[in-house]
């Protein structure tokens, strides 16, 4: 999904469901609108790993100022994801530092270097391939998993880690998993068999609005 894609469809199915009702319902209108740059998706998809999306975004506001490109848009100058080729003249020790961004400094630099010597596939090659040929091509790249790549290859799966299992784990079931690592696999494929092939596109909107769901389905879900 795109920011001119009609989500008619996506409101029809979400609206019959207890849990996307409340979120389409508090976002309505919201669009997905992913960078044409396949660094940059990589990049979200690996700052979004296990952990919240607060600390998520505190990580990305602190790359994206750091590192960032500066664009112009209706007269005002904003800053947008880095290239590949800035983060890969840094070491992963100043990454980690600058940012606070842990383990993941090590895999930025090392998928930064790996697509400024042009070897990883490009987004026109990833759009030519199936969507699970195109998962299998993004876990060869540094720094993506099951998880990683399900954020990128939209609307290919349903992106479920550590934390994200507890929260979806609560919203299917009522209770936290007693082993979130093992749930993994389980609330991934609970999150498909609900939602089908919109199962990307109820993930993007629970997330931003668990603030919300906490309060309307009266659950205490983990918000950081």
């Amino acid at each position: 999904m795109g920011v001119n894609d009609d989500l008619a469809p996506f409101y029809a199915f979400a609206r019959d469901d207890p849990i996307l009702k409340h979120a389409v319902e508090d976002l309505y209108g919201m669009h997905d609108t992913f960078s044409h740059s396949l660094f940059a998706r990589a990049t979200l998809a690996i700052l979004l790993q296990m952990t919240s999306i607060k600390r998520s975004n505190q990580m990305m506001n602190c790359v994206i100022t750091r590192y960032g490109q500066t664009a112009e848009f209706a007269g005002k100058k904003i800053k947008t994801w880095p290239t590949h080729e800035r983060i890969s003249k840094l070491t992963p020790h100043q990454l980690a530092v600058t940012c606070k961004v842990g383990y993941r400094a090590k895999q930025l630099v090392k998928l930064a270097k790996v697509m400024t010597r042009n070897r990883g596939p490009t987004l026109t090659q990833l759009q030519g391939l199936t969507r699970e040929e195109a998962k299998r091509k993004l876990m060869e790249l540094p720094g993506i998993g099951d998880y990683s790549a399900d954020i990128i290859n939209r609307p290919g799966g349903f992106p479920i880690d550590v934390w994200s299992a507890t929260v979806f784990g609560k919203l299917f079931y009522g209770k936290e998993p007693v082993n979130n690592r093992e749930a993994v696999v389980e609330v991934k494929a609970e999150g498909i068999r609900r939602w089908g092939k919109w199962s990307w596109m109820a993930f993007f909107y629970v997330v931003q609005d668990l603030k919300n769901l906490s309060r309307k389905l009266n659950i205490a879900l983990r918000l950081e």
